[in-house]
């Protein structure tokens, strides 16, 4: 199974952090969260890799190269910015996704979720990782009953940025700038989106406070 990782994202709430430096390229713990990433995901199996980008992304590109220094394959899905937002950056990237489902993860998470877990074939369009709540999101995005995920329900999770998704989920997108959550309601209200909820550690790199917050907590775990 190949994987994304989205890194296209401005980080206009990372700035002034992010005027000079993309957000994939902030560290925590000593390396930048695009490294933590791509080494989570060989530690996974994963070997090809599909990065999009868009602002600074020639730093991206720069800092990772064509990925042999990781035991990668990377492939890069540029975007002229303005970005094309989640949705679109993945339509975007299809055709270096290929035809099987494919791993989705956002570059502004840090969490130690064992991907390698992650189902390599899915029963509906998209399988979700959901987490607990974080003080800064109290109401979640979905609900997860049984195995299968819903717009609303009695227990409302969040949704971690991981994903694995089938392309057709996007068969009746267009290209251009979309955001992913409209296409993914759509598949829940088909019953087509399956998911679990993980408890372990995941952080939403979201502002600098977080940034600082989550690098003492991976130092003090390291």
């Amino acid at each position: 199974m190949k994987a994304m990782i989205l890194a296209a994202g401005r980080g206009e709430r990372m700035r002034p952090l992010t005027d000079d430096t993309p957000k994939a390229l902030l560290r925590i713990g000593g390396q930048t969260l695009i490294e933590h990433h791509i080494h989570t995901l060989v530690q996974a199996g994963f070997h090809e890799l599909v990065i999009n980008h868009a602002h600074l992304g020639e730093q991206i590109v720069a800092a990772l190269g064509d990925g042999n220094a990781y035991g990668v394959e990377i492939r890069y899905s540029p975007e002229t910015p303005p970005a094309l937002e989640t949705g679109g950056g993945i339509f975007n990237a299809l055709p270096l996704l290929g035809d099987d489902p494919f791993l989705v993860l956002n570059a502004d998470i840090w969490t130690d979720f064992p991907l390698a877990e992650l189902p390599d074939r899915i029963e509906g369009l998209a399988h979700l990782v959901l987490v607990d709540n974080p003080e800064h999101h109290p109401h979640g995005d979905f609900s997860l009953s049984a195995g299968r995920v819903s717009q609303h329900g009695p227990a409302m999770l969040t949704f971690s940025g991981i994903g694995v998704y089938s392309p057709g989920l996007f068969e009746d997108c267009t290209p251009g700038a979309f955001p992913l959550a409209p296409v993914l309601r759509q598949a829940m209200d088909d019953g087509r989106v399956s998911g679990e909820h993980y408890q372990g550690s995941w952080f939403d790199i979201g502002t600098p406070e977080r940034l600082e917050a989550v690098n003492r907590v991976v130092i003090n775990m390291q």
